[in-house]
Parts: C-alpha cells; sequence; structure tokens
C-alpha cells in the first residue's frame, strides 16, 4: 500500500471517528436532556404525597367550597369559574397516593388512600346534589355540564398524560407549583362530580353514570401514571419484617396494580373504538352527503351500540341513489359493517318544494299588493286629517304644540282632544281636554302653578271658555 492510498484510510478512519463522535455526543445530549433520574428527591416525595392524603377539617371545607364553585360555574357556563374551582381542589392528594402505594407495597397507604378518596366522592356528589336541587336555577342544562356526560379518546389521554406530568412535578426537587395547577385544571376533576350531582338531583341516570365513568377515568389513569413514574425511577420498595406479611403484601399490591391495569385498558379500548365509529361517520357525512345538494339532507344517527346509522331527508330519495349510499359506507374501516337506514319523505319530494316554493312566491307578491293599497290609503287620511286642521274653525295642533312648549320649557309631553261628555245622560256637551305631563324634577307648589298659567294660556291660544286638565 503506498502512502497516498494510506493517507486516504486514515482519513476514512478519521472521519468515522468523528462521526461516531458526534452521535456520541448528540445521544449524550438527548440522554440528559430527558432524565430526570438525577433531579428527584424520593423520600421528601414521598413525605409530600403522604401529607396530601388526609382529608378533614379545613380540607373537607375546602373540597365544600370548590364544589360549589364549579356546581354555580356549571350553571352559569362559565369556563373561567369551573377553571378557578379545579385550582382549590384537594382531590388530587388521594389520587397520587394510591398510585404510589401500589408502586412502593405500602399497603397502609393504600387504605388510606382509598377510605379518603370515597369520603371526598360522597361529599362532593351531596354538595353538589343539594346545589342543583335547591338552586333555583339548577335544573338548566349547559354545555359546560354536557361536555363532562360522554367520556372520549381525548379525555384517557389528558387524564394520562395530565398524571406523568403532575408525579413528574412532583418528584423534582423543588415542586413546580404551575405544573401542579395546570394538571389540575386540565384532568378535570372537579366538573365529572358535579354533573353527577346534577344527574342525581334531576333523576337522569344517564348523566350520572356518564359523569362518573369521566370521573373514573381521570382517577385511574392518573394514578396508573404515578404507578409508572414511581416504578421507573425506582422508588424504594417497603420491606416488612415478617416473610409471610411481607408476601402477603407484595401479592395484593401486584393484585391492586393487576385490577388498576384492566379497566384503563378496556376502557381505552372501548372509547378508541368508539372515536373510530365518530370519525368515520363525520368524514361520510361530509364526502358522500353533505356536497350532494339535491340530497335535502336534513340529519343523522349514529348508533355504535345497535351497529346502526340512520339518515333523514326532506325529499324522496331514488333507490339507485340508496343503494349507492349503501356501498360507500362499506369503504370505511369501522363503519363498513353497520346498517344504513334511508328515510326520505315522499310527501317533500323535490318537485312538490318547488310549487310550494312557487305559490309562496304568489302569495307574497299578493301581500306585497294589498300593503301598497293599505298605504295609500293610510296616506289619504293623513292628507283629510292635515285639512281638517287648517280650517278656520279649528286649529293646528303642531303649531300649539310647538308654542306651548316654547312657553313652558318644563313640559315633557302635551296632548289635545275633544271630548263629547253627558251629565244628564240625554243632552250631549263637547269639552276641551288637555293632557300633560311636566318634568320631575318641579315639586308640587310649581307643578299647580304651571297648571293654571297653562289652562289660561290655552283659553286664549283656542278662543274657548273651559279645558279639562288631565295629568299622565
Amino acid at each position: 500500500m503506498d502512502e497516498a492510498d494510506k493517507e486516504i484510510q486514515q482519513n476514512k478512519e478519521a472521519v468515522k471517528q468523528d462521526a461516531k463522535g458526534l452521535w456520541q455526543s448528540l445521544k449524550s445530549f438527548v440522554v440528559e436532556l430527558l432524565d430526570f433520574r438525577a433531579d428527584t428527591d424520593r423520600e421528601i416525595t414521598i413525605d409530600h404525597i403522604k401529607n396530601d392524603i388526609p382529608f378533614k377539617g379545613a380540607t373537607a371545607w375546602i373540597l365544600i367550597c370548590s364544589i360549589f364553585v364549579a356546581s354555580i360555574g356549571l350553571n352559569a357556563n362559565s369556563t373561567a369559574v369551573v377553571i378557578g374551582a379545579m385550582l382549590i381542589s384537594p382531590l388530587m392528594g388521594p389520587i397520587l397516593g394510591m398510585g404510589m402505594s401500589i408502586a412502593i407495597n405500602d399497603i397502609d397507604t393504600l387504605k388510606k388512600s382509598l377510605i379518603n378518596l370515597t369520603t371526598m366522592i360522597v361529599l362532593s356528589l351531596v354538595t353538589a346534589y343539594l346545589f342543583f336541587k335547591f338552586f333555583p336555577l339548577g335544573s338548566q342544562e349547559t354545555s359546560e355540564l354536557l361536555g363532562r356526560t360522554q367520556p372520549d379518546i381525548r379525555d384517557v389521554l389528558i387524564a394520562f398524560f395530565g398524571g406523568l406530568a403532575l408525579i413528574i412535578a412532583r418528584t423534582k426537587k423543588g415542586t413546580i407549583a404551575s405544573v401542579i395547577f395546570g394538571v389540575a385544571i386540565a384532568t378535570a376533576l372537579m366538573p365529572p362530580l358535579c354533573t353527577a350531582g346534577y344527574g342525581l338531583a334531576n333523576g337522569n341516570i344517564k348523566y350520572f353514570l356518564g359523569a362518573m365513568n369521566l370521573f373514573t377515568i381521570n382517577t385511574i389513569f392518573i394514578a396508573l401514571a404515578t404507578f409508572i413514574v414511581l416504578k421507573v425511577l425506582r422508588f424504594p420498595m417497603i420491606k416488612y419484617a415478617n416473610s409471610k406479611k411481607r408476601r402477603r403484601v407484595a401479592q395484593l399490591a401486584s393484585l391492586a396494580a393487576i385490577v388498576v391495569m384492566i379497566y384503563p385498558t378496556i376502557t381505552f379500548l372501548r372509547v378508541l373504538k368508539n372515536s373510530g365509529f365518530e370519525r368515520d361517520y363525520t368524514n361520510f357525512l361530509k364526502t358522500e352527503i353533505e356536497p350532494n345538494n339535491e340530497l335535502w339532507f336534513q340529519k343523522g344517527l349514529l348508533d355504535a351500540d345497535k351497529k346502526t346509522i340512520t339518515l333523514y331527508f326532506n325529499g324522496e330519495i331514488a333507490e339507485a341513489t340508496e343503494a349507492d349510499l349503501r356501498n360507500e359506507v362499506k369503504r370505511y374501516d369501522n363503519i363498513g359493517d353497520f346498517d344504513l337506514k334511508v328515510n326520505g319523505n315522499k310527501n317533500r319530494s323535490f318537485d312538490k318544494i318547488s310549487d310550494a316554493y312557487d305559490r309562496a312566491i304568489n302569495d307574497l307578491d299578493e301581500k306585497d299588493n294589498i300593503i301598497s293599497g293599505l298605504q295609500n290609503e293610510i296616506e289619504n287620511l293623513q292628507n283629510e286629517i292635515a285639512s281638517l286642521n287648517e280650517k278656520d274653525n279649528s286649529f293646528s295642533f303642531s303649531i300649539i304644540s310647538k308654542d306651548a312648549k316654547i312657553q313652558f320649557q318644563e313640559l315633557e309631553s302635551f296632548g289635545f282632544s275633544k271630548m263629547l261628555m253627558s251629565n244628564d245622560f240625554r243632552t250631549i256637551d263637547t269639552i276641551n281636554v288637555a293632557s300633560v305631563q311636566w318634568k320631575e324634577t318641579l315639586n308640587d307648589s310649581v307643578i299647580k302653578e304651571r297648571d293654571i298659567q297653562l289652562i289660561n294660556w290655552l283659553k286664549q291660544q283656542i278662543k274657548a271658555d273651559t279645558i279639562v286638565l288631565k295629568k299622565d
């Protein structure tokens, strides 16, 4: 091998070493960036979580207050008020305690966490029930309430990743309070409990079960995230001097971990499946139904349990169109085996709708002609009234009212009319009636003086001997 080949080989080796060094540097940077184990304080984390589990005294009253605030926010449909209730809620403590106790085989802490969480749930439901039962506007359904009755895949992901963020913040030296507040808002433990209380107060079991399902999802996935993080961080397991008790505790902890894993797995798969149904159904409507204006589409219903899709149209649907829609549904993976039901309205076919439209236009034209004739009659009557005002034996009300306002600045309103009256029910007299309203700032004595002045002035203007003054 000559010198040139040796130099080329050395350059290749140098490039490989540089590339290897760059890869190692990048790998070290990423590992250092994402590794949070070195910044973990295990003992303090366990102490803080245990201290947040007890539920009595001030904590109970804080929970009651937060439930009232959340219930008012849901009833008023105010997102800001609901967020405020989440920030003061103490529900997170027992949930983190459940996840931690299973991760470190602490059965005593697990019992304490379950007892306190159950107490919190019962107290929250009772408080929300009383609010929605006896508050005058408690029966109003709002979007904030209805949004907590049907969990979907997003609620599962929010609960899990929110729980991860929460426990990571808890294990860090110097807890990040802003993260804890953010998780409290995102996972939204309070609103589902308030919605469940609303369902109980109004006898709506569907709302109650849906809201409790959402609360259960949030609770278990937060506890599951806590369990996973503490296992990754290798928190020390509690050791018992009695070997028999140690085995029993380990078995109970393992059983609890398995039970905790079963429900989230089933829930995640079920919600994921329902989300697939909704996604394909929405795409089917947008792609096959809505762009076709001739179909006169009214509404559609998706029933995932019965595997049916029902479409309602305002016109008659041809058999060929119905067959085409059935074939198009089969193209979608999640709803391909659903039974498509098409309901058309034969009494409102396209031709009949067109005829109805023409009749409506004719009716409008006829009504326009009637309105035009009435307007002409009104104008003639107005002209006749104006001519009567110009006669010598009468006077112009517009002129007299303007003069009255000039003479009496305190006038708020002025009216004048001639009224027929009979004292013996045989003869009829005509009397002049003036209707006035003075400014409210005038006192009674000034008003009485103005009344006399106005009557005397009117007598001169209209050449009348008697004028009756009427107060508005």
